[in-house]
Formats: C-alpha cells, structure tokens, sequence
C-alpha cells in the first residue's frame, strides 16, 4: 500500500509533521480526509476541495452509479479501496469515470486494470458519499461476503483454506450489519428468508427499512443464521423450535446487549435482533417531547407520596423511556428506588433494578412481592402482564408507595377498563390512580432540509375532521412544514421521534364513572370535558409547531384513538 507522502502533494505534505503524515497513513482509506482536514485545522469540505485543487482532480457532489458500471468492479474492490465506477463516457472511447474518497495511488489503479481495460478519470469525493453509495449499490456488508471473483478465489485456493476465509468472511458480514444498525439508530434488525434470498430489514424511527444486500447473500444464509445462533450461544442444531438468547457486542464506543430470538420458517430461521443500547443517553422530560403544560401536570403527579402512574401505548412507543424519565426527574438521595425490568434498557444512578428471569422464576409478580420487604419508596414495575401482578401493584400504591408502570391499550382511559377486565375491583382502581399517559411516537423533521408548503385548506379541514378534530383549528393557516430530503436524514425528510401524550388524571366525576364500571369512550367523554388533549390534538399541536405532519399523525394514531 502507498504511503500518504506518496500521494499526497508535496506543498501539502509540506505543512503537516511527522506525527500528522503518520497518523493519516494509518487511518482507513476512508478516514483518511478527515485526519488531513484535523491536521490542517480546516472543515473536510474545505480541505478535500484544496485537494482536488492541487491534484488537479475534480470534486463530485453528486454521486450516481449508472447501471452498466456497477458489475465492472466487485464489491470487495469497492470497499477496500473506497471507490465506485460511476459512468462510462461515451465521447472518450468508454473512458470510466471513478469517484474515491482519497488520492488514487498504482495499487489501486491496478487492481481497477486487473477487471477492466479502460481508461479511467478520477474523481474526489466526501467520504461518507462513497461509503453509502457502496452500500446502497452492493450491499451492507458486500466487502465481507464478495467471495466470487476469480482474485478472491485463486488467492483462497492457493492458501488452501478456502472454508476458514469463507467462515471469516460471513463473521466479518454480521459484524457490518450491526454496526451499520448503530450507525442508523436503529432498534431492531431481522433476518427474513424468503424464497431465493435472504432479506434484512432494519426498524429506523419505528419504520421497517429494506437494507441494500450482497447480490450472493443467498449462499451464505445458513452460515450467517449459524453465526448469530452462535453468538447468542443458542443450540445451533435445533432449527425446529423458536429460541431466546442473547449477544453482548462492541463496537468502538458502543456497548449493546442484543437480544435474539430465532423462529421457524418454511424456509429457513427467521432472526430477529432488539440493540439496546447500554450507554445511550436517558431521556428527560424534554427530550421525549413534553411541552410545558403536560410537564406541569405530570410533575404535580410526581411529587405524590403514593399512588399508581400507568403509561399506556402499544410496543415500540416509548413507554420505557417515558418511566426512566420520571424517575430520573424524583431521583434523589432520600428516595429508595426500586425497579424490576425486562429488559433494563436505561441505567438510573441510585436506583436498584432488577432484570427479570421467567426460567428461574424470578417473573414480575414474584420480583413485586419481595420488592415490598425491600422498604422501597418508589417502585417502577416495566409491564402488567396478569391479574397477579396489577393486583400486587395497585394495593402497593395503596400503601404508601409510588408506582410506576405499564400495560398495553390504545388510549388513556383504556388503561382504566383494561384493569377492571383483569378482575381488580373497580374501587380499588379509583383509588390507587394518580394519572394515566397514552402515548405515541412520531417521526420529527429533518431540522436541516424542512421546508414550509401551502396547504389546502379544505384538505386541512377533512383530515382533521379524520382525526375527530374542529374544523375550526384550520383558521388561519395557509403553510405547514414539510419533509425535503438531505443528507443528514438520508434522504428521508425525518429524523429521530418525538412524543405524543393524552394525560388522564382522574376526579370525581371520573371515579363514579369508574365505580360504575363504565365504558371507554364514556370515561375518555369526561376526561375531554375536564380538559384532557387527545393523542390526536396532541399530534395537531406538534405539526402546528413544525415538529412533524398531519401525514404521520394519520399514520401513528388508529381510528380508535381518534
């Protein structure tokens, strides 16, 4: 491999030390811009044009692969080398175009030789441009499992170990996919197989995304399904049965306990993996999206020596990170926390959890029952999953503790009824509640690309008759914002989530009501008199602050939320 000093201009080389030349030519080709741009002081963007500059190369900013270049170059060419073949110019006797990320040195352009003949033009790039254009074009991954082209197999062949570089690849490939799922804060990834292929998929913003894959995945599905059976110490033999486990991977400044769980198919094992990520930040009451108000009315609730706090919503709408926030906002020295959790996603200081372990017993209602000779203050229970365990945590909050929870219905006063079907008396319901949050999460604009459209106003004034909203809140609004597309959300328009809450807090009127086991929808009725917002106001209220769009209101929330 060519050392910087060789490729790098001497009036640039000039200005860089011992120390800096050496660093940059240790870097990945990749990172290598970056540690130039950081040794001269300057942005990327400022350095790879002074680059271009010297060398005479020209920049691209936008970066395309036409569809008769792509299978010019094998993946693993792609990725080692960080470049792409982009088109192939029909003015200059098919002279083929290439973008990379750093300076091309003979090493480069001669494995570029060993699979084409034609002349080729170099370009300059950024460098996370060319690595998604590798992705998107071959694959996540494509770099490990590019194990076809006749370099790569002679070389294997001659080594005389051609299934321990196979088995080193496909270890190499589940590496990528879940470093690329960290990189796109994602929170679930699946491995779907289907007739001829292997899918993967990961869950971004609560939306499943298709990932670009290696066109010969196929062939190394079994491998690739055995090595995460492995990693999660699951019986690799057993293809018949569903499974659980668990994988504690690293990854830079990373730590994640993925759990696994495999199911049968009538193809092959389906896996799906859930990152969760041990040295994420914690969310506050800001960060999930509460705006003054519902922080006013739930901080009111959280200052109760006793009672029972129910958050409500279906999976995946952030209910975890919602109780983690309320304890971190009592959290304090003269409080004794206790949680039983499953899994622990966030790590509260001060705060006992317990993670729980069905297999040996160790189930919510039993965690609950010894939890109560703990001499807690707070208890935080992850999910009311039966009878036993709501029984144990209402008459806990009807003792002088503070209990937070979760179960799963569609809206607040859901919660109410949902309780009462698991057989506990409607008094002791009345009693022991202090407030009842339903909840979604809705993806927020790009900050960066957002950009303000004209609305219809009579489309305005039917959807919001959809979501069960007055008409009358369309006044006076002519544009809302919308998503574009950049970089930054990939394209997507939308980045990361935020909240929507309808807070219940049960009075009188509501208590009767509930006493006289009353319905849903006559329960939700008083709580709007009584000045509750409703998941749907709630959502409205966000787009009219430029947080989101009515299409994804109309997307998270169900007709029987409206």
């Amino acid at each position: 491999m060519a050392t910087v000093t060789e490729v790098l201009p001497a009036e640039l080389a000039a200005r860089l030390d011992e120390s800096a030349l050496r660093k940059i030519n240790e870097a990945p080709r990749d990172e290598r811009l970056a540690a130039l741009a950081q040794a001269l002081g300057q942005p990327p963007g400022e350095t790879l044009v002074e680059l271009a500059g010297t060398t005479g190369l020209s920049v691209v900013t936008e970066l395309k692969i036409d569809e008769e270049t792509r299978p010019l170059l094998p993946a693993r060419l792609a990725a080692e080398f960080q470049l792409v073949p982009l088109k192939i110019a029909a003015a200059k006797a098919g002279e083929l175009h290439l973008a990379t990320s750093w300076l091309p040195d003979d090493i480069a352009t001669d494995w570029v030789h060993t699979f084409t003949p034609r002349e080729i033009h170099w370009h300059l790039a950024a460098a996370e441009k060319v690595q998604q254009l590798i992705r998107d074009n071959y694959g996540v991954g494509a770099g490990s499992l590019d194990m076809a082209d006749e370099v790569d197999v002679a070389l294997a062949e001659i080594a005389g170990d051609t299934d321990a570089d196979e088995d080193a690849a496909v270890v190499r490939f589940v590496t990528d996919v879940i470093t690329q799922a960290i990189e796109d804060n994602a929170t679930d990834i699946h491995f779907e197989p289907q007739e001829g292929q292997l899918g993967i998929r990961y869950r971004v913003d609560g939306l499943l995304v298709p990932v670009p894959v290696p066109e010969n995945l196929l062939r190394f599905q079994d491998a690739i399904i055995s090595r995460l059976k492995i990693m999660a110490r699951l019986n690799i033999s057993e293809r018949r049965l569903p499974q659980d486990g668990r994988i504690n991977f690293k990854a830079g400044g990373n730590s994640l306990d993925i759990r696994v769980s495999t199911i049968p198919t009538i193809y092959a094992e389906s896996v799906s993996l859930r990152l969760l990520n041990l040295r994420r930040e914690a969310y506050t009451l800001d960060r999930i999206g509460m705006d003054a108000g519902e922080k006013e009315r739930i901080a009111r609730v959280l200052d109760s020596p006793h009672g029972i706090v129910l958050v409500t919503g279906p999976t995946g709408s952030g209910k975890s990170t919602s109780l983690n926030a309320f304890l971190r906002e009592i959290n304090s020295t003269d409080l004794r926390i206790i949680t039983v959790e499953d899994p622990i996603e966030y790590e509260v200081p001060g705060a006992n959890q317990i993670q729980v372990r069905p297999e040996i017993g160790l189930n919510f209602a039993s965690a609950l029952r010894h939890i109560l000779r703990q001499d807690p203050d707070v208890i935080m229970v992850g999910e009311i999953r039966d009878r036993e365990t709501a029984d144990i945590a209402i008459r806990a909050s009807l003792t002088g503790h503070l209990v937070f929870t979760t179960i799963h219905t569609n809206d607040a006063a859901g919660a109410i009824t949902r309780l009462i079907d698991m057989g506990i008396e409607p008094f002791l319901i009345a009693s022991a509640i202090e407030l009842v949050i339903a909840q979604r999460l809705v993806r927020q604009l790009c900050p960066k690309c957002a950009r303000p459209e004209k609305v219809s106003p009579n489309k305005l004034r039917d959807t919001l008759a959809v979501l069960g909203i007055d008409a009358s809140e369309a006044e006076g609004v002519e544009t809302l914002m919308a998503p574009v597309g950049c970089d930054f959300c990939r394209g997507t328009g939308f980045r990361r989530r935020i909240g929507l809450f309808e807070i219940l807090r049960p009075n009188e009127e509501m208590h009767d009501l509930i006493v006289k086991r009353e319905s849903t929808r006559t329960l939700a009725r008083c709580a709007v008199k009584h000045g509750m917002r409703t998941l749907a106001q709630s959502g409205w209220a966000r787009v009219r602050a430029g947080d989101t769009t009515l299409e994804e209101i109309l997307r998270i929330i169900s007709v029987n939320d409206r």
